[in-house]
């Protein structure tokens, strides 16, 4: 009651219209000023968001505003106002700070929204609480709760504040590494691959890094994880060696740069363009739309074709069949003008036709010819090549071989198997 008798005499002592100013005129310069500085910035910047309230810049420059206003007038008169729009800001603050970092880094991620919605509620029940007086009251409370953990006990507001501190840490390590991959690995690093194991590896160090300062801030011995270490080793050992052979194939991937992004390659009879390399799998994605998942360790323990490996150009093949007295030369001439006649087949190498082998049916021809965008789909070329086949095949005159099958009928002697022989008709 104390707290809310001197709410009240502040309330009646103050000039409110003074505090009204004030506030409005701290708010007009932080809007002008967070305009100002956000020109020409991202719309994905923590600091600045696609409109001035968006970002952390704004809330953060009113509060201190605020803050020294109320400590200048405090000097000459009783506040109201500008007492109570502290913890407004605050929470306002701290729930931007979280609400930009983890959009940056997980843009689709719905268990960050739900988490960033639980964060909101409680900070502005927090800034209720601080508002109403009651704040130190509910703190003493939650301290008085006594959770047992074998024969030591830790309080109820102990655990909160570790909790609340550890994912401020670990928001912050994500911030710091989104911040480092967009302005300086962005620039640094020109390889896709390489960027990418640049990313993952800051990253992992941050929310490392971040994780021993939360668990220090909450009061935690970090000797003792050393028994903890030991434990995880063994469960690599055993139970994770899997997991653990993916992740480490991801990094010497990434690191000797065998495959890369953008690489068309056939995988256990799965062929398809790579679209991501992940820590732990890689992401390869055919022409029809599929995507197949693939563990990294395959990629290092098995057979991998990669068709992309040393250029960008990607070889088809059309084997046709034609009849014995066909034209050889005049064959291979169609076959490579068909290919040519294609936009997407490339004259350099150009379209080459061999004759490939002498079957019972005919004269087997091989069309060879490449392209160099295999990601937009092969179909639809093979089919413009081989309608441009069949077209000049048939103007030229030439046959296109059919199956042969030669029958001999052989006539059995009188009286065997007790059956008569048929008659044959005249040749």
């Amino acid at each position: 009651m104390e707290w809310w008798e001197r709410l009240a005499a502040d309330f009646r002592l103050s000039s409110l219209w003074l505090e009204l100013a004030v506030l409005a005129g701290s708010v007009a310069l932080a809007y002008g000023l967070s305009r100002r500085a956000g020109r020409g910035q991202p719309p994905e910047s923590v600091w600045f968001g696609r409109r001035i309230a968006d970002g952390l810049m704004f809330p953060a420059v009113v509060l201190a505003l605020v803050y020294a206003a109320r400590v200048v007038v405090e000097h000459y008169q009783a506040v109201f106002l500008l007492r109570l729009a502290v913890p407004v800001f605050t929470s306002l603050v701290l729930i931007r700070f979280v609400a930009r970092v983890l959009a940056m880094a997980f843009p689709r991620s719905g268990l960050m929204r739900l988490m960033e919605r639980v964060l909101s509620w409680l900070a502005w029940g927090v800034a209720a609480l601080w508002i109403a007086g009651l704040l130190p009251r509910v703190l003493q409370e939650l301290d008085d709760i006594r959770i047992a953990f074998g024969k030591s006990s830790v309080s109820l507001l102990a655990l909160l504040q570790g909790g609340l501190s550890a994912v401020l840490v670990l928001v912050a390590a994500l911030w710091a590494a989104s911040t480092f991959e967009r302005r300086v690995l962005d620039h640094a690093v020109a390889d896709l691959s390489m960027r990418k194991v640049a990313v993952n590896a800051t990253r992992a160090l941050l929310l490392f890094v971040g994780l021993l300062l939360a668990l220090a801030a909450v009061g935690v011995d970090l000797t003792a994880l050393s028994v903890l270490g030991g434990a995880l080793g063994v469960g690599l050992g055993f139970g994770l060696q899997k997991l653990a052979a993916n992740y480490v194939s991801g990094f010497v991937i990434l690191l000797e740069r065998s495959l890369r992004i953008g690489d068309n390659v056939r995988v256990d009879g799965f062929e398809g363009r790579i679209t991501d390399i992940k820590t732990r799998y890689t992401l390869i994605r055919a022409g029809n739309g599929r995507e197949s998942i693939v563990p990294n360790e395959s990629l290092i323990t098995q057979r991998v074709e990669n068709l992309t490996a040393s250029d960008r150009k990607f070889n088809l093949t059309t084997n046709i069949t034609v009849a014995y007295g066909s034209d050889a030369a005049k064959v291979q001439q169609i076959l490579c003008a068909a290919a040519s006649a294609q936009a997407r087949v490339l004259g350099d190498p150009a379209p080459v036709a061999f004759l490939l082998d002498f079957m019972p049916d005919g004269l087997v021809f091989n069309l060879n010819y490449w392209i160099n965008d295999p990601a937009a789909g092969t179909a639809s070329v093979r089919s413009a090549v081989n309608l441009a086949v069949l077209e000049g095949l048939r103007t030229a005159g030439i046959e296109i071989a059919q199956p042969q099958r030669v029958v001999h009928v052989v006539a059995s002697t009188p009286g065997q198997d007790g059956v008569a022989p048929a008659a044959l008709p005249p040749a």
